[in-house]
Formats: structure tokens, C-alpha cells, sequence
């Protein structure tokens, strides 16, 4: 058996319990304390984050918001343990990326970045070290997905697209951190200082779309991706999840072949 665990338990956690073999691996969950929810078999619930360290888990994954990638994710990377990122908006924070850069160094363990809902960015990638790439990220995403947003700005996004947002990627990660992740993901790809973001509630959206247009000496490039939303949460789209458990499988393998950079 293989012992992984999971920072939080709402929909995305579930969905990559759900995507292995539930007779091949024992799942540890760190919850926040008091939390009940029901677990299924081969599931076990910890409060702490030494409790899920002690656990030794192959890799972990968290799923639980920017607030948890900085209160866990570097103890688990002084342990040894990789662990997988989810709320990368969360590295829009300078002196958190640098404590998280230094912890896997100093324990010896990776940290994953997965592409979550997005695609393109080994194209963003190739271009970052062009003075002149500039990328533009649209975020666009049917209204109910945006209610709160809309409703808190007085707006209503019944008949014509509203522009939420429009700024950079540390603004976008900081002004919805629960959302944006895709956001700072591109910004992580080719840098921050070449990318603006744009936020959209359009009623003619099909999914959760996302909009990368770049621009360099290279060339030109656009990429658009219309996501099904997660069952669980309209907010995200149901390609998190994969790209996790993608990810998840991919760090396993390298363990096995003895690439995994554990101490």
C-alpha cells in the first residue's frame, strides 16, 4: 500500500481520492479542527500537520486554498515529503515563494506546479527569456460562477459580458484567491511582469474558459481552453482535478524509478 496524503477535503480532494485504486492506497486528509465530513474506506483523518508528517506519506497534494500552502506546505518540504500545489496563486506572496524555494532545497523534496487548468505554458515558457514577450490571461466564466462578485459590485451580467477585473497577476491572485490560480500559473511561466489579467462574467460562456494571447519576437500565439466546471464547485473547472492526479502519478513514478529527490 501507498501512503499519500491530501491538505483538505472539498470537491477537488475527493475527485483525486476517487481517480486511484481505493485497495492501493491509504489516504491521510489534514482538516482544519472541528471538521467532520464522512470519509470512505481507506481514508483516515488528521489535525495537525506532524501528524500527517509522521504519516510519511510518498507525496502530498494540496487542495485546500492559499492559506494552507503557507501554513503546511513548508514544514512538509523540511521533512523530505514532495508535495504538490495546487492554489499556486498562492506564490504571488515574494517572501512565501522564497521560505517554500528554500524548504524543498533544504529537505531535499520537490515541489510541483502542476498546469491545472490550463494548457500553453511550455509554449510561455520558451518565450520568457524574450524582453519583449507580453501575454494577456482571460479568465471567463459563466455569471453564476461569479455571483457573489457580481452582486457584491452592484452588477448583473444577465444579457452582456462584465469585465471584473483588469491588473496584474499578483493583483489577480490576492483579489481572488480562491479562482485565479490559473492566473498565476501563466505568470510563473513567463514571468510577472509580462503578463495583465482580465476577469469576465459572460452569459454566452459554454464553461470556464481561459485565454492566453502572447506576443514576441518568436512570434504570435493564442491558446483557448473551454473547461467543464467541477461538479462540486462551478468556480473551477473539472481539468484541476486531473491535472492533480496527473501530476500525483507522475511524481509516484519518478519515486519508483528512484528520481523522486526524497532524503
Amino acid at each position: 500500500m501507498t501512503t499519500l496524503g491530501v491538505i483538505g477535503y472539498g470537491a477537488i480532494a475527493r475527485e483525486i481520492v476517487s481517480a486511484f485504486s481505493a485497495d492501493a492506497i491509504d489516504w491521510v486528509m489534514l482538516l482544519r479542527e472541528g471538521a467532520n465530513p464522512e470519509l470512505p474506506a481507506g481514508v483516515s483523518a488528521v489535525t495537525r500537520i506532524e501528524q500527517l508528517i509522521d504519516a510519511r506519506p510518498e507525496a502530498v497534494v494540496e487542495a485546500a486554498g492559499q492559506e494552507a500552502v503557507a501554513a503546511y506546505v513548508p514544514a512538509l518540504l523540511e521533512a523530505g515529503i514532495p508535495t504538490i500545489i495546487a492554489s499556486v496563486g498562492a506564490l504571488a506572496d515574494a517572501p512565501l515563494h522564497a521560505r517554500i524555494t528554500a524548504a524543498g532545497r533544504n529537505g531535499g523534496a520537490r515541489v510541483v506546479l502542476p498546469a491545472g487548468a490550463l494548457g500553453g505554458l511550455d509554449y510561455l515558457r520558451a518565450i520568457a527569456a524574450l524582453p519583449d514577450a507580453r501575454v494577456r490571461y482571460t479568465s471567463r466564466k459563466p455569471p453564476v460562477a461569479w455571483k457573489a462578485e457580481l452582486a457584491a459590485l452592484g452588477l448583473s451580467a444577465e444579457d452582456d459580458a462584465v469585465t471584473l477585473f483588469e491588473g496584474t497577476p499578483a493583483e489577480a491572485a490576492t483579489a481572488y484567491p480562491k479562482n485565479l490560480n490559473a492566473a498565476f500559473a501563466v505568470a510563473l511561466a513567463v514571468g510577472a511582469d509580462k503578463v495583465t489579467v482580465r476577469v469576465i462574467a459572460d452569459p454566452k460562456a459554454g464553461g470556464n474558459s481561459h485565454e492566453i494571447e502572447a506576443e514576441s519576437a518568436a512570434g504570435t500565439a493564442s491558446f483557448s481552453l473551454v473547461n467543464a466546471p467541477s461538479a462540486g464547485n462551478p468556480k473551477t473547472s473539472a481539468l484541476t482535478a486531473l491535472s492533480l492526479v496527473a501530476a500525483l502519478r507522475d511524481l509516484l513514478d519518478m519515486d519508483l524509478l528512484g528520481m523522486g529527490g526524497r532524503r
